[in-house]
């Protein structure tokens, strides 16, 4: 029996999925619930911009049930900590102690993950934090991580990379100074393989659009 059942916030992304892969290699650890934000309006998480279906698809192919927490548009930050803590006391019930993030070297996010917390029961857990992020992208790709960028913010990065495949041809043509990770919200991904995952995602590249001051791209079902 596992001596913690924890959460993983879930954002589809490569970070989340290495998160878990770390987690799986920990003793007395079962990552029992994903949690996802969505944009109920738009049917996709938030900010990320993926596609619930797709969403559900990863869930699958780890093996682990996935709570989503449907945020309105616009959403105000009293609504988001409202329908957080919310999330929070209904884990609580099913028995869970903790929730790891992928953050990886934002003091002021993990501050804030950390006091949004305090109260609830629940443990914040950082299972990929300060882990150099050169060194952090190379060792995913290798692992066989695959993931498409789905969102560019065009003020930070080009957005001919929307829509890329993050990948050794991505991390070589990054320039300076973006993070390799994107972890300073330069990009955001949508992982289709994983070490992690029972079998890849059939994905397609959908169309490319710019929407309040990002630029996204689409993946669709394959």
């Amino acid at each position: 029996m596992p001596e913690s059942r924890i959460a993983l916030s879930w954002s589809s992304g490569k970070d989340s999925a290495w998160a878990l892969y770390l987690l799986r290699q920990s003793p007395g650890i079962e990552v029992a619930t994903l949690i996802t934000t969505f944009n109920v309006a738009a049917n996709r998480v938030a900010m990320h911009a993926v596609r619930r279906e797709l969403v559900e698809a990863q869930a699958r192919r780890t093996g682990i049930p996935i709570h989503g927490i449907d945020l309105p548009w616009p959403c105000s930050n009293a609504e988001y900590e409202a329908l957080m803590s919310g999330a929070c006391g209904r884990v609580v019930r099913d028995g869970i102690t903790a929730i790891a993030f992928g953050d990886l070297f934002l003091a002021d996010i993990r501050a804030y993950r950390e006091r949004q917390l305090e109260g609830t029961g629940l443990k914040p857990l950082f299972p990929v934090w300060r882990i150099p992020t050169r060194e952090l992208a190379w060792e995913m790709i290798r692992a066989g991580v695959k993931a498409k960028v789905t969102c560019v913010d065009p003020a930070k990065l080009d957005r001919s990379f929307a829509g890329r495949d993050f990948d050794a041809s991505f991390l070589r043509d990054l320039p300076e100074p973006v993070d390799p990770c994107g972890e300073n919200g330069e990009f955001h991904t949508f992982v289709y393989e994983s070490p992690v995952f029972s079998e890849p995602i059939s994905v397609e590249s959908g169309e490319i659009v710019e929407r309040n001051g990002f630029v996204f791209a689409d993946v669709l079902p394959g």
